[in-house]
């Protein structure tokens, strides 16, 4: 028997390797800790759901929709969309349905985005999308979002601005801060971006889990501009394993988007979850979900926020979450996050050291805690824990 050769093969992402959620979410079950970097719920699924994906089997859903999406999952998005935000999508030429957003992102970007082109990002940020651009051969230009507040710094925005620029992603409710943009803010960028060519990815897969009232105005509501292509999931308000989402866009921008070569040789994702979510949206009890949800987080949110004035008053920094999963911290200048990792390890904790939420590996003394994984008594625990790694 010869034997066996792999021929080495170089990396397009020569940096990306295991993950640190990878590590964390392992050392955490390994040592019982209260890991509070993991960014995903802890909730079981809801029997109504177990009961719609029986449903959707029996049914005989088992072949290859079709490449846009099952169209009837496809007009309930769209209802969905124009009841919350007054804006009407054509469901056959304006909606597409993903195995997730963060498929929908690589998507977009791999579609849109050149070699050379220019991407604005704007600081802190979600971990997919520096390896995102850097796969499409696009350059990552790093905006910082206002310290402290977390709002957009418009005129650093339009000094970012070039003649190579591609693509702005906003997220908003946004990963790792928390923060939600204004109608107001939106507005300020739309007016920005109108006489150029730039695009505006719009990554609002937190929009429906947000903590006041009114909700927030989508960016996805903007499309007349015709430069807009807004993103959503169904995956953090019903069950992370259903992996399933949306691009909503004008009918070009999704031919451009349609044509990546993803959906061309085996039509679309997911089949069957389609209908399930599909039934969802039509008997509204997609919105209860949603709104069983809003309570729980909030309840978390209020508990981990208590928790921190408790044990990391006057250690680190923080504002109260809009929406979203996330506690976004800053300690003083000068000071790693990282260099704190085994010492919350040692005392049954983690974090996300801020690095993980820039395209450029930086935001070193900052760390992302979230709150979705854990119960209030674990929150108050876990930041127990946390206040003694990172106390003097």
């Amino acid at each position: 028997m010869l034997p066996s050769y792999t021929p080495p093969v170089a990396s397009r992402l020569p940096r990306v390797g295991t993950t640190i959620f990878t590590v964390m979410s392992a050392l955490a079950q390994q040592h019982g800790a209260v890991n509070l970097g993991q960014g995903f719920p802890d909730f079981d699924c809801d029997p109504r759901l177990i009961d719609a994906v029986e449903r959707a089997m029996r049914a005989g859903h088992n072949q290859y929709p079709p490449m846009a999406g099952v169209a009837a999952l496809r007009e309930a998005v769209a209802a969905k969309v124009a009841t919350l935000y007054g804006h009407a999508y054509d469901p056959g030429s304006e909606v597409t349905i993903t195995a997730g957003a963060t498929q929908a992102i690589l998507s977009a970007i791999l579609a849109l985005v050149h070699p050379g082109d220019e991407v604005i990002v704007l600081e802190p940020c979600y971990d997919s999308y520096g390896p995102n651009i850097e796969l499409a051969g696009g350059r990552i230009v790093r905006v910082p979002l206002t310290p402290g507040s977390f709002r957009p710094d418009f005129e650093r925005i339009a000094a970012a601005i070039g003649p190579r620029t591609r693509l702005v992603i906003v997220n908003t409710p946004h990963n790792p801060s928390a923060t939600v943009w204004s109608e107001a803010d939106m507005k300020r960028l739309a007016e920005l971006l109108r006489p150029t060519d730039v695009l505006l990815l719009a990554d609002e897969v937190y929009q429906l889990l947000h903590h006041g009232k009114p909700p927030p105005h989508s960016l996805g509501s903007m499309a007349d501009q015709g430069n807009v292509i807004s993103l959503g999931t169904f995956s953090k308000i019903l069950a992370p394993g259903l992996r399933l989402g949306w691009i909503q866009t004008n009918p070009a921008l999704m031919q451009r988007l349609l044509a990546t070569g993803a959906l061309v040789s085996g039509g679309n994702f997911n089949h069957f979850t389609s209908h399930v979510v599909r039934q969802l949206l039509e008997d509204g009890r997609l919105a209860s979900f949603v709104a069983d949800l809003r309570t729980k987080y909030a309840a978390r949110a209020e508990a981990m926020d208590a928790a921190l004035r408790k044990h990391l008053d006057g250690v680190v920094r923080w504002q109260k979450p809009e929406g979203g999963y996330f506690f976004w911290l800053t300690l003083a200048e000068g000071l790693k996050a990282a260099d704190y990792l085994e010492a919350a390890r040692s005392a049954g904790t983690g974090f996300l050291a801020g690095p993980g939420c820039s395209a450029t590996a930086g935001l070193s003394n900052c760390l992302r805690l979230s709150f979705a994984h854990y119960t209030v008594p674990d929150i108050h625990e876990g930041i127990a824990r946390l206040g003694r790694a990172l106390r003097p």
